[in-house]
C-alpha cells in the first residue's frame, strides 16, 4: 500500500502543480500572486514533478502557442500532425526545449508576463536533478515494493509531467464530449474529472481560455479550482474577477 499511496500522491501533486502553476498561472494568468509566492511555487513544482520538472516559462509560452494556433501546423502538440502518441510527445519535447533555450521563433506577445526564473530552471531541469530524483524513486521502490508488478509504475514517475500533458494533448482531442463548438478538436474527457484534476475539461478550456474554473456545467466539478478558491481565500493568490 505504501507504493500505491506514493504513486497516487505523485500523480496528483505533479498534476496540481502543472494545472495550477504552469497552466492557469504561467500560461493564462487566471490569477495573480506576489513574486515571493511565485518563487515558492517554483520550488514546490520542482519537488512535486521531480525528474519530470517542467519550466513554467517553457510550458507557458508553448501553451500560449497551442491556444493561438490550435490544430494547425503551428500548434506545438496537435494529434492531427503526429502519427501516434509517442511521436507527438517527442515533437512536443523538442519544441518545449527550444522555447526554453530561446531557440524557437516566438512572437513577443506570447512571452509577455510568463514567469522566467532562469537560474532555478537551469538547476531544476539539469541532469543532476533529474537523475537524483530518478534514483530516489528507484530506491523508494526497492525499499517498499512488495510485488514485482509495482516496478512497472516506475517509468511513469520518471516522466510524470509529460505523461500528464500527453493524456490531455492527445486523448482530449480525440475522445469525449463537447459543450462548445470551437475551431479545434478539443473535448471534455470525463463529466467529473477526478483523473486529471480539471484538465480533462479541455473543450471548456478552449472556449474560455483564461477562466480559472475549467468546469462549466453543474456536474463538472474542477478539483483544482476548489484549491484555487482556498488559496484565494487565504490571500496567497488573487483570482481575477472576470476569470472566476
Amino acid at each position: 500500500m505504501i507504493i500505491i499511496a506514493f504513486f497516487i500522491w505523485h500523480w496528483y501533486a505533479s498534476l496540481f502543480c502543472q494545472t495550477f502553476f504552469l497552466h492557469r498561472y504561467a500560461a493564462h494568468k487566471s490569477f495573480t500572486m506576489s513574486k515571493t509566492w511565485e518563487k515558492v511555487f517554483y520550488v514546490i513544482t520542482w519537488i512535486c514533478q521531480g525528474s519530470s520538472y517542467l519550466s513554467p516559462y517553457g510550458y507557458g509560452v508553448m501553451h500560449r502557442l497551442h491556444h493561438a494556433y490550435p490544430d494547425t501546423e503551428k500548434d506545438p502538440h496537435s494529434p492531427k500532425y503526429s502519427d501516434n502518441l509517442f511521436s507527438m510527445m517527442w515533437d512536443t519535447k523538442t519544441i518545449y526545449s527550444a522555447i526554453k533555450k530561446d531557440q524557437y521563433p516566438v512572437e513577443e506577445q506570447y512571452k509577455k508576463g510568463v514567469p522566467n526564473w532562469k537560474a532555478f530552471d537551469k538547476f531544476a531541469s539539469s541532469w543532476f536533478s533529474k537523475i537524483g530524483w530518478g534514483v530516489f524513486y528507484t530506491l523508494f521502490y526497492i525499499q517498499f515494493a512488495t510485488h514485482w508488478w509495482m516496478f512497472l509504475l516506475l517509468p511513469i514517475h520518471y516522466i510524470m509531467g509529460p505523461v500528464h500533458g500527453a493524456v490531455i494533448n492527445w486523448f482530449a482531442h480525440k475522445f469525449g464530449y463537447v459543450n462548445f463548438k470551437v475551431s479545434d478538436t478539443s473535448k471534455n474527457i470525463l463529466p467529473f474529472d477526478f483523473l486529471m484534476f480539471g484538465e480533462g475539461y479541455h473543450n471548456n478550456h478552449h472556449k474560455y481560455g483564461g477562466r480559472a474554473n475549467f468546469g462549466v456545467k453543474w456536474f463538472e466539478i474542477d478539483p483544482a479550482y476548489i484549491i484555487i478558491k482556498i488559496l484565494n481565500g487565504f490571500g496567497i493568490i488573487k483570482i481575477k474577477k472576470a476569470q472566476s
